[in-house]
């Protein structure tokens, strides 16, 4: 690949990772325990919808075939997806979706930190506005992450069941692949080992002020990086793509 090939491959991952998580996130509209959060979910998944939409109409523009967000959104197959395992993961109950946006966020934040001062304008442009957004969203499911660890026997034990199940997808984060080489050695992109360091730190930090324990080491799922997913995401493209693939062209 080129440089230029590598980037536009790296910001479509970064659209997937939006994307897929922002559609997780809006299965839950109507769902939420209390209205209060309900309406907090719904916003925070139209901003990750937004930020998927900048990734990728940035890719577009890069790649110069002729394609758009929706063209990247809803009419390439799963395995073209580039997302990783952990926003794809189901909702399950409350506190597997908080420990998910949780362990997520913290790395988000850190990677959109590191891409405000790539060599890319554009697209240090995007992840400076990404940033802002995800700040908030790391705050809010952060005290939510204490109230449920702190909280009472069985939230206390559903919060720490889905730290359990969800911590084995999170050392795809830092596994460096060439993309995240190119990225960082033609446009001074994240240093992965490094905001692994941080991510320790900080989710270290927010895991003990909830009471719960870090799991041991584990077997860490990969290749969602690849195109290569989990059973349930087949279900999410599905029913993500399901109108405009039924309907090409439409429009209101």
């Amino acid at each position: 690949m080129t440089p230029e090939q590598s980037l536009t491959a790296y910001i479509l991952r970064l659209g997937d990772n939006a994307l897929v998580l922002g559609q997780r996130m809006l299965e839950l509209v109507a769902a939420y325990p209390e209205l209060e959060e309900e309406l907090a979910n719904a916003n925070f998944a139209l901003d990750y919808i937004g930020q998927a939409r900048m990734f990728y109409s940035y890719a577009g523009e890069l790649e110069g075939a002729g394609r758009g967000e929706d063209d990247f959104a809803y009419f390439r197959p799963e395995h073209e997806f580039r997302n990783l395992l952990l926003v794809e993961q189901p909702n399950g109950h409350f506190g597997d979706t908080i420990v998910r946006q949780v362990l997520f966020d913290v790395y988000y934040l850190a990677l959109l930190e590191a891409l405000t001062r790539c060599s890319d304008q554009r697209l240090a442009e995007i992840a400076a506005r990404a940033e802002k957004e995800v700040r908030y969203h790391l705050r809010h499911c952060g005290q939510w992450l204490v109230r449920l660890g702190d909280g009472t026997e069985e939230s206390h034990s559903k919060a720490q069941q889905s730290l359990d199940e969800l911590w084995r997808y999170t050392g795809e984060m830092f596994a460096a692949d060439a993309l995240d080489h190119a990225l960082l050695t033609s446009f001074d992109g994240p240093e992965l080992g490094a905001i692994a360091v941080e991510w320790q730190k900080d989710v270290g930090a927010m895991v003990e002020e909830a009471t719960l324990t870090i799991p041991q080491e584990t077997h860490m799922a990969s290749g969602g990086k690849q195109g290569m997913h989990t059973e349930q995401f087949g279900y999410l493209v599905a029913e993500m793509q399901s109108l405009p693939r039924t309907y090409p062209g439409a429009t209101w």
